[in-house]
């Protein structure tokens, strides 16, 4: 997929040391729920590895570099959960935001996906405005486990359902 400034491709083996390097940083691990830290090119690898089918899961290029990862994880009643990471030196610029659109127009649109569900950590303001963009709606208080510190922490649960345009016409198909 292609957005005005980003290319969101297939996750490949060759992608797990610019992972390790990027997702590795504690200041991005310690904000996500499945990053371990410290994290290495062979956990990347593993990771890379070990998706599964149920998840789409796509590298985040601009200008030809790997600056993160987005994607989703669906389950058999048309729920998907939205996950996304950058690279810290590409925070602040409107590119998760640029992704997550895009993904989730994909999701919506291809995927059969009816609603996406995600949560942040309540300390991370960052990702709360990304969610807040991408027209979700507060859907309560959380609790969300956190590889890198180990421990479950504070979140807030938020939901985006298909658009009507969407659900009509999937069912005029």
């Amino acid at each position: 997929m292609k957005t005005a400034r980003l290319l969101l491709r297939a996750v490949v083996d060759g992608d797990a040391a610019r992972i390790a390097v990027l997702a590795g940083d504690w200041d991005v691990a310690s904000m996500t729920g499945r990053i371990p830290y410290p994290y290495n090119e062979e956990a990347a690898l593993e990771w890379v590895n070990g998706l599964a089918e149920r998840e789409e899961v796509f590298g985040i290029e601009r200008e030809g570099e790997l600056i993160g990862i987005c994607g989703f994880t669906a389950e058999a009643n048309g729920d998907a959960e939205l996950g996304y990471w950058l690279g810290k030196a590409y925070w602040g610029r409107g590119y998760a935001t640029e992704a997550a659109r895009a993904v989730m127009a994909y999701g919506f649109a291809k995927a059969g996906v009816r609603r996406f569900v995600c949560k942040h950590l309540t300390d991370n303001g960052a990702s709360a405005r990304v969610i807040r963009k991408l027209g979700f709606k507060l859907s309560g208080s959380a609790t969300g486990w956190c590889e890198a510190r180990q421990c479950e922490l504070p979140a807030l649960s938020y939901e985006r359902r298909r658009p009507w345009t969407m659900a009509i016409r999937a069912l005029a198909s």
